[in-house]
């Protein structure tokens, strides 16, 4: 069942195909944390692109929590999808927001430190992730990048759930997802080596692109 043998293999696969992309002065690559910063490192050195990391909170259903009502994104972008929500007592939601919150922002301080804010106005946002399983997490971080201003998002995914590209295909302007098995399952079943990213390896990657 393997297809890469770590992350940064499936970070060279992607910049292959994004190999359009490279040179381009509009083009943020953006990792999400944590599991896709080491994939949007390889990608971004290849497309000769600046790295950052979008930091993305999605507000879950109290009872099940896969479950979006929304998410959260740097600089107080807050997305809403006012359907579920609607199921909610006002304060129910309030605390899941500011649960949320408080982990984005712990977020937010130890991978930003010394860095300036994102900025996506008017850029193409590539956004990474290690694989889609759901995709819940991948579509509220498109939101979040609409809200901050990216002219263009493309999702860059070495591997996915054909629902979770179906859905994530009607959200971005681009799915870059080579593989796409059926009867999914767990992302790590794709990988030899898929250790739990740690905030520590993060920081080292950031901190080396300066």
């Amino acid at each position: 069942m393997t297809t890469y043998h770590d992350r940064a293999h499936a970070g060279e696969t992607l910049a292959g195909l994004l190999s359009g992309l490279a040179g381009r002065p509009d083009v943020t690559v953006l990792g999400l944390v944590r599991g896709g910063v080491p994939v949007a490192e390889v990608i971004a050195d290849r497309l000769q692109a600046p790295l950052d990391v979008l930091v993305v909170r999605k507000l879950g259903m109290p009872l099940a929590p896969e479950v979006a009502f929304g998410a959260l994104g740097p600089g107080g972008v807050q997305v809403r999808n006012e359907s579920p929500a609607a199921q909610l007592p006002p304060e129910q939601v309030a605390e899941v927001v500011r649960t949320e919150q408080a982990e984005l922002d712990r977020r937010e301080q130890l991978y930003r430190a010394g860095r300036a804010p994102l900025d996506l106005d008017g850029r193409t946002a590539v956004i990474v992730d290690d694989g889609l399983a759901t995709g819940a997490t991948a579509r509220a971080a498109v939101a979040v990048a609409r809200q901050m201003g990216a002219q263009r998002v493309v999702v860059a995914v070495p591997v996915g759930s054909p629902e979770a590209y179906d859905m994530l295909a009607a959200e971005a302007d681009e799915v870059v997802c080579p593989e796409r098995p059926p009867g999914f399952g767990a992302v790590s079943r794709y990988y030899d080596d898929f250790h739990e990213v740690s905030d520590r390896e993060v920081t080292e990657v950031l901190r080396a692109e300066g």
